[in-house]
Parts: structure tokens; C-alpha cells; sequence
């Protein structure tokens, strides 16, 4: 009997999407990758810092995404790390993001790169774009969070 493989590792992650966007909906992709992209991502080599996603003609891309090319990789390794990549998505889900995504103020960002059963996924978001000021209350609250955890920490030291 086949058993499925667990949850891999986080192989990269954007910290700035959540700093910059409302995050209001999620959706796993899937990647479509070439030659030795997947021993790349596997080894932790990739970037979505800067990446961006759209989509076109009823199909979901990813821009900017960075794997750096493999180490041992021969000829099958792709010339360009930042290249366009299709996103495998249900045209259920693609029609769902565009609808979204093209209210007034949304866009689709890229969250996390993981495996999945062996498959490479991309975790995008449908994020609303904070002003300066929700930043700022999004920091206040963070360290408000962090002070209330730091005392608690403190009077369970002291109570030990």
C-alpha cells in the first residue's frame, strides 16, 4: 500500500506580502517547472521577494520568481533563473481570481513555495494593498502582541 509523503519543508516565503497587502483569500498551485528548477527549489534556492503573478488568456503566470540554476545541472538547465512560469490551476479557480483581482485596489500575490507529495506548490494570495497608516496600526499591535507574551514570560518565571 502507497503512503503519501508528508509536508515538506518551507523553501521560500515572501515576509514583505503580508507588511504591504490585506491577504484576503489563498489558493495552492501548482508549479510548472523545467530540467533541474525542482533539485534547485529542494536545495532552498529560490526567491519570490519580487515576484508578481498575473493572468492571461484564461492561464495564471508567475514573474520574477528567482531559482537559482543547479550546481551539477548539465544542458537541461534553464538559461534564464527569473523566467516566466505557468501556474497549474482549475479554470474554476482562475475565473475566481480574475473576478477578484480585478476589483478596484486587489492583486495577486505570491505567499510561499513548498512541497507537497513530492510536487512543488505556490501558495498565492488575493491581497488588498495597506496604506501607511494601517502599517503602522499592523506594527503597533505586533509589538503590543509581543510586550503582553514578554510578561506573561516574566510572571511565570517569577511564579516558578
Amino acid at each position: 500500500m502507497a503512503t503519501k509523503k508528508a509536508d515538506g519543508k518551507l523553501l521560500a516565503q515572501n515576509k514583505k506580502a503580508s507588511h504591504d497587502y490585506f491577504i484576503e483569500d489563498t489558493y495552492e498551485c501548482g508549479l510548472v517547472l523545467t530540467g533541474t528548477e525542482i533539485k534547485s527549489l529542494r536545495a532552498g534556492k529560490a526567491n519570490i521577494g519580487d515576484s508578481f503573478s498575473t493572468i492571461r488568456n484564461g492561464e495564471a503566470f508567475v514573474h520574477n520568481m528567482h531559482i537559482s540554476p543547479f550546481e551539477q545541472g548539465n544542458r537541461s538547465n534553464p538559461e534564464d533563473p527569473t523566467r516566466t512560469r505557468k501556474l497549474l490551476l482549475k479554470k474554476v479557480q482562475i475565473a475566481k481570481i480574475l473576478g477578484q483581482a480585478k476589483q478596484e485596489g486587489y492583486t495577486v500575490v505570491p505567499l510561499k513555495v513548498y512541497i507537497r507529495n513530492g510536487y512543488a506548490k505556490l501558495l498565492i494570495g488575493i491581497g488588498k494593498g495597506k496604506k501607511q497608516y494601517d502599517k503602522r496600526e499592523s506594527a503597533a499591535k505586533k509589538d503590543a502582541q509581543r510586550d503582553i507574551q514578554r510578561a506573561l514570560r516574566e510572571k511565570q518565571k517569577i511564579a516558578k
